[in-house]
């Protein structure tokens, strides 16, 4: 058979298992704006219902369209630029710099091609020698080493995230009981900075050293909200510019901050749970089903051949 026709059958296999896989409804899990629309009445949407139906585009154009579309995102946000890696590296906790990330960055480009170049000469030597296998290997090496250091960023800012939310309600409510107390705002954030440790007590006296400095605190608390990125965070802050400026109370804000978040994450452990569960029918369809319809069978089988 043709060499170049195999190599096309292959490529077209291998494109629709791609795009199968990548249509199933594990990887289109929808959006937050997505769960909620359905108990909101937009107009435009309303509107929308009634005027004629415009033409989609579907079939493989629409897959290569919208698969084209979200793999250029994911790369583009792979692509950092300096602009954006500052933001990324404040909302890690800001424990490196732009150089280090690069200096890094640089490092394990080169270890994937080390890497890449070492196996490429290994499968040389026992397969034989192919200049274009051996060029695909490096550079896959290296895309490998650059996406693994930018992975490693975006898993410290999730675990920071993660720690923050799971200290934002002790805080939120540390806060509200210092506020109730007849503290004010500064003193009371003073007093949670003092008797408490994580990192959102590390930004918050961040915020109040600006304050010291001559910021204004609404401003300096406007850059948490900034450096974290965080909903909540955002949030609780407005909350507290708001109470500054005009003069609202700021208890019950708080409490009611601190009991939306602990809802929310125990929505977010129901839903790992529901992912939990559907990841255990793996195992359990794959070895232990198997095994128990194993143990089921045999005796009757030993029995069919035992007997004349």
């Amino acid at each position: 058979m043709n060499p170049a026709l195999v190599v096309l059958l292959g490529l077209s296999i291998g494109l629709s298992l791609a795009f199968t896989v990548s249509r199933l409804p594990v990887f289109r899990r929808p959006t937050l704006a997505d769960r909620i629309a359905p108990y909101l009445r937009d107009q435009p949407q309303i509107a929308a219902r009634f005027v004629p139906a415009e033409p989609t585009d579907g079939g493989v154009r629409g897959i290569l369209a919208s698969t084209l579309g979200t793999w250029g995102s994911w790369l583009a946000a792979r692509l950092t630029t300096d602009a954006g890696l500052v933001g990324r590296i404040a909302r890690s906790g800001g424990a490196e710099t732009v150089e280090r990330f690069r200096a890094g960055q640089i490092l394990w480009i080169s270890c994937g091609v080390v890497a890449g170049a070492l196996f490429g000469t290994a499968s040389g030597i026992s397969r034989g020698f192919n200049p274009v296998l051996l060029v695909l290997l490096i550079v896959l090496g290296g895309v490998s080493g650059h996406l693994y250091n930018d992975w490693a960023l975006s898993a410290r800012i999730r675990r920071r995230e993660e720690r923050i939310l799971a200290e934002f309600p002790t805080v939120a409510e540390l806060l509200a009981l210092s506020i109730t107390a007849g503290e004010g705002t500064v003193d009371a954030l003073e007093r949670v900075c003092r008797t408490t440790s994580g990192a959102l007590s590390d930004e918050l006296g961040i915020a109040l050293a600006e304050a010291r400095t001559g910021v204004p605190l609404v401003e300096a608390l406007d850059n948490v909200g900034r450096r974290t990125g965080i909903r909540s965070i955002v949030q609780f802050v407005d909350g507290v510019a708001v109470a500054i400026s005009r003069g609202t109370p700021l208890a019950e804000v708080l409490r009611a901050q601190a009991s939306d978040v602990r809802d929310d994450s125990k929505r977010r452990l129901m839903e790992m749970s529901g992912r939990k569960e559907v990841g255990m029918l793996v195992p359990v369809v794959a070895f232990v089903l198997p095994i128990t319809v194993l143990f089921a069978v045999y005796p009757s089988l030993t029995v069919l051949e035992i007997s004349p």
